[in-house]
This record gives structure tokens, C-alpha cells and sequence, in this order.
């Protein structure tokens, strides 16, 4: 019986190999595909999509929701990987994404979500805030977002986190990636599009997740963390955090 239980084990652990070569192939695929602008795949060497996606827990038969995707920069690797086996939603400030990707050849399949409440600039620094509110899907296997929760009040954060625990299956993950902020460091017009990963993580374990694990893909030394990430002295070199929840 022990012999078949180490048998049974190293063979679960050649098929998760597999899996996992099989999913970065299909990343690697879709980040050639010739609906990725030379912008976007310039930058592709500092936001690293092959590890990020990894350390994040991405296979290609999850059910993926992607939070802000903005222009698509991610969308464009997340819709291919996904398309025979998944499911990509993707919600909140998706009118560029509607506009100039989903009706693209092989990007038919994913789905917009309409959560019914919009989005209101608020405050010196006009960060968003969002009312409580639902995505309207369930069993989400994992959830996305890419530099984008500093742009909420903590309100914001706050109803975001929520929905996102609600669309969540149990054991569920949800991942963030953000520019980095001095911890306790009041918002100014230089720090006002970075976020306080400590907050991040408060935040995120008062909406009942658990915090998993983070990771180092992006750390950058010699960001001060000073200045405004739009600066040429910053911008393409960013300190950013990477953080993995997960729904009990």
C-alpha cells in the first residue's frame, strides 16, 4: 500500500508538471499573438506575464475574473490562455476592452460584466469610490488586478473586496499587483498612484480573505519610492507588491 500510495504521488506530481508547462506554453502563444501592439509587448521584459500569472495559480480551465483591465494589456494574454477550457469575465472601466478587443477574432468568449454602479472620482486627488455592489457570477476560481487599487478610496477598496469575496468559489484566490507606497505615508500628489501594500493586506483580511503569499517578481531597489510613477526617472521601474489571497 505505501508503494502505491509514493507510485500514486509521483505520478499526480509529473501531471501537475505537465499541466504547468502546457499552461506557460499557452501564455508564451498568446504573447506573440499579432493583436499585441509593440507598445505592449515592450513591455512585457518589466512586467514579467509568464511569472506573474504562475506565482498567481493561472490554468487554463479556470474560471478568471479580471477587475479594471484597462486597454487589455493583460486581457490579450488571459482571453487565449483560457479559450478552449476556461472562462475569462472581466468587469469595471471595460468600455476600452469592448471597444477595441472583443470584437476581434478569438476574442468572442469573453464575458463583460455589468455591475450596475459606476465609478465617482472623489477627494483632493480624485481616487475612485464605488457603492456596494455584486458581480453576479459565483464560483470564480481566481480573481485579477493589476495596478489599479490605488486608485480607489479605501471605501472603494472596501465594496470592491467584498464582491470579489462573494464572486469567489471557497478556496478561491484573488491576486494584486500595485505600485508600492511607504507604509503610513499620508497621499500626496507625488504617492497618490501607489498603494500601501500593508493596507492592502489589512483590508483584504477584514473582507475575510486569507493571505497567502507574496512575491519579490517585482521589487526594484532603486525606486525611492519618492516620486510619481509617471515620472522618466520611475515609470518602467516601479517598485511594485504582489499579493495572493484566498476565500476559506
Amino acid at each position: 500500500m505505501r508503494l502505491l500510495i509514493i507510485a500514486l504521488a509521483g505520478t499526480w506530481c509529473l501531471v501537475a508538471v505537465a499541466q504547468d508547462a502546457n499552461v506557460k506554453d499557452k501564455i508564451m502563444a498568446a504573447m506573440e499573438g499579432d493583436i499585441r501592439t509593440e507598445a505592449e509587448i515592450e513591455r512585457d521584459r518589466n512586467r514579467k506575464p509568464v511569472e506573474t500569472l504562475q506565482f498567481l495559480g493561472l490554468k487554463d480551465d479556470l474560471r478568471v475574473l479580471e477587475l479594471l483591465p484597462g486597454g487589455g494589456w493583460y486581457t490579450k494574454i488571459l482571453a487565449p490562455t483560457l479559450r478552449e477550457n476556461g472562462e475569462l469575465y472581466v468587469a469595471i472601466g471595460t468600455s476600452r476592452v469592448k471597444r477595441d478587443l472583443l470584437t476581434e477574432d478569438g476574442f468572442d468568449h469573453v464575458k463583460v460584466l455589468d455591475i450596475g454602479a459606476s465609478l465617482e472620482r472623489t477627494g483632493q486627488f480624485r481616487t475612485n469610490n464605488i457603492g456596494a455592489f455584486e458581480f453576479g457570477v459565483s464560483d470564480v476560481d481566481l480573481a485579477v488586478t493589476f495596478r489599479n487599487w490605488h486608485n480607489f478610496t479605501p471605501e472603494g477598496r472596501r465594496n470592491m473586496n467584498a464582491a470579489v469575496y462573494k464572486a469567489l468559489k471557497s478556496g478561491g484566490h484573488f491576486g494584486v499587483v500595485d505600485h508600492t507606497k511607504r507604509h503610513m505615508e499620508p497621499m500626496t500628489a507625488e504617492n497618490r498612484r501607489r498603494a500601501d501594500p500593508v493596507q492592502i493586506i489589512h483590508e483584504a483580511l477584514a473582507a475575510g480573505f486569507e493571505f497567502m503569499d507574496f512575491s519579490e517578481l517585482h521589487y526594484r531597489a532603486d525606486d525611492e519610492l519618492r516620486f510619481e510613477v509617471g515620472r522618466k526617472t520611475v515609470t518602467g521601474n516601479t517598485d511594485r507588491f504582489t499579493l495572493l489571497f484566498r476565500k476559506p
